[in-house]
Parts: C-alpha cells; structure tokens; sequence
C-alpha cells in the first residue's frame, strides 16, 4: 500500500467513524479508531501515525515486540493487545503494551498484575466476551461476567476499563446491533455495581459493522482491512 493510499483509506475510515457518529446522535469524539495492525509491517504503521493515527492494535506478542523496537523512536505511540492471550505471553504483554483487550480469564488476570511494572502505572482492561456464545470464540459468559470484574477490580495493577467482544457475524443492522445492545446493557450493569471503577470503554465494532456497534455506544473501533488493506497470511 502506498502512502497515497493509506492517507486516502484511513481519512475515509475516520469519515465513516464521523458519520456513524452523527446518525447515532451522539458526539465527534464519542468514539475513536484502534487501528489493527497486526500482519502489517512497521513501516504501514509509521506512515499511519504519520498520519495521526496514534492506537494500534496487535494479536500477535512476538510480531508486536518487533515492531515495538523498530518504531521507538514515535511519541505517543500506544498499543493495545486484542488477541487470544496465553499464560507464557503475559510478562511480554504486561510490560510492553498499554491496553488488553482480550482478558477471559482470572488467571490470565492475576498474572497480568503481578507482571506489570509499576514504572508504567495500570494496565488498561477490558473484559472479553463471548456475547454469541461461540464454541470457538474465545471469551467469557454474560453470567460469569460479575465475577470476573470483580477480581480484577481488586487487582493492584489493573485497571478495568470496559468490555470487548467479536460477534457472530449476521446480515442486517438490526441482528447486527442485537450483540451490541446486549454488551452495553452488561456494562452498564457494571457500572451499577462498580461504581468507582472507570468503565467507559466498550471495544466493539469491526470494518463489516461499525455503524451497528456505534450505534449501540462503541467508543473504540476496531478497523484493520479498511485501513490497511486485505490482511497478509502469516509465514
């Protein structure tokens, strides 16, 4: 992708983001892009923090790590780990990311806080769930949701900020924004019963269904193929 082209496709994603916004009645910075960078070389992502572009999303630790020390030298950089997260990866994640996207689990949690520097102040949490309730998805219950937060709640190095979820993919903006409705409800139940945690993040919402997430209150975006293009197969 040249750099005229990926000055064009993120203008024109952020376009969208503005006018999902506005058909939801609700403000311009209400919700903002993470873009998903995973397969993409450093060089895509400085040409897109160039562009001013400054969250970028990451599935994959040892990719991300290289990335990482290529592109050091960009300020104001932060990274978000939004992929399946396995016990052996969390030092790396803990220490060299800013958000976690994808914790489904207390012991993935625990581990997590007992990682992170404090140098760096809390890690950034969401909750994934599993709102389609897919055998294969990654993700925890709506029921055992509570619990969960709780523990986290308690941990000293984290911060729980909101939930994430992928949904089934379905045709149509009203079975596409059922999923949606159904994690804002969850979050707001969350904020009933933790109500000096700072849950304000709701990651939902890809480049197939934006305007339904925003619809239902998306704050942050996940776009990677409108971005950056088709993704590229791992080697």
């Amino acid at each position: 992708m040249t750099d005229l082209v990926l000055s064009e496709s993120l203008a024109a994603a952020r376009t969208r983001l503005a006018e999902a916004l506005h058909a939801a009645g609700r403000p311009a910075d209400a919700a903002r892009l993470l873009a998903v960078s995973k397969t993409k070389p450093a060089a895509m992502i400085r040409q897109a923090w160039h562009l001013g572009q400054r969250e970028f999303g990451e599935n994959y630790v040892q990719e991300a790590l290289d990335k990482q020390a290529e592109l050091g030298d960009l300020d104001a950089i932060v990274w978000h780990f939004i992929g399946p997260l396995q016990s052996n990866k969390t030092r790396e994640v803990a220490e060299h990311f800013a958000w976690v996207h994808s914790v489904d689990r207390e012991k993935i949690a625990r581990r997590l806080s007992d990682q992170r520097p404090e140098a760096l102040g809390p890690l950034d949490i969401c909750l994934q769930v599993n709102i389609s309730d897919e055998a294969s998805k990654s993700g925890i219950t709506l029921d055992a949701l509570p619990a969960l937060a709780e523990a986290v709640q308690a941990m000293p190095r984290l911060r729980l900020r909101g939930l994430m979820a992928i949904p089934a993919p379905t045709e149509g903006p009203e079975a596409q924004r059922a999923p949606f409705a159904r994690l804002r409800e969850a979050l707001e139940n969350l904020r009933e019963h933790f109500p000096e945690a700072p849950l304000d993040t709701l990651s939902m919402g890809m480049s197939d269904d934006l305007e339904a997430a925003v619809a239902e209150g998306a704050t942050l975006v996940r776009l990677g193929t409108a971005i950056f293009g088709a993704r590229t197969a791992r080697t």
